[in-house]
């Protein structure tokens, strides 16, 4: 019986071993070239400094000073605000040159249907009959009733026409006459207790 040979693969030769490369970042660090000095930041060229922010031109400071400052609104010349109060009633007075007109809440004064608060109110008027026939009067009044309303557009008229006039002596001659006209008053209505109608008044009985 004849016998069979495999025939044998032949043997890869071993790989030669590599020659070892010089790395290139170790040349460079091991001899610097004179391309790696810092030739250009050593000296700064004209280019770099700021010339340009250094002077201002024309053109950036035409824009500040084309800003200006707005000037503050002027106040009003020759008005006059004055308050006046009287229990539960509180009225203005607005002071200003015209023609002698009273206006009492947008009513001329001398249209009122009762005399009685209008002589009221006429006192304050008599104090200086030449400056009230020069000037026209606003008042706003609310709250209160009839009397307690015109007895606080007495007491706003006759503050504002000396604040109005700037005079001391028309003051002291006020003061003097009649100092309510410049006072305000301030008595209040007694608060209402129990047992009785009123404050002091005291519910009664007939029998004992």
């Amino acid at each position: 019986m004849a016998t069979t040979t495999k025939p044998t693969a032949p043997k890869k030769a071993a790989p030669a071993a590599a020659a070892p490369v010089a790395h290139p970042a170790s040349a460079a660090h091991t001899a610097p070239t004179a391309h790696a000095a810092p030739a250009a930041h050593a000296v700064p060229t004209a280019h770099s400094a700021p010339a340009a922010h250094a002077v201002p031109t024309a053109a950036h400071a035409a824009p500040a000073a084309a800003k200006k400052k707005k000037a503050p609104a002027a106040k009003k010349q020759g008005v006059a605000v004055e308050r006046g109060k009287r229990k539960e009633s509180v009225a203005r007075a607005t002071i200003r040159k015209g023609k002698g007109v009273v206006r009492i809440n947008s009513m001329n004064l001398k249209a009122l249907n009762n005399k009685f608060v209008e002589g009221i109110i006429s006192d304050a008027l008599r104090i200086a009959p030449e400056i009230t026939a020069a000037v026209d009067i606003d008042v706003e009044v609310y709250g209160g009733g009839q009397i307690g309303q015109a007895q606080a557009c007495r007491t706003a008229i006759a503050k504002a026409i000396v604040s109005y006039s700037k005079d001391d002596e028309l003051k002291a001659k006020v003061i003097s006459t009649d100092r309510s006209l410049l006072v305000e008053d301030s008595r209040r209505v007694e608060p209402k207790k129990y047992k009785g109608p009123k404050a002091r008044a005291r519910f009664q009985k007939s029998y004992r």
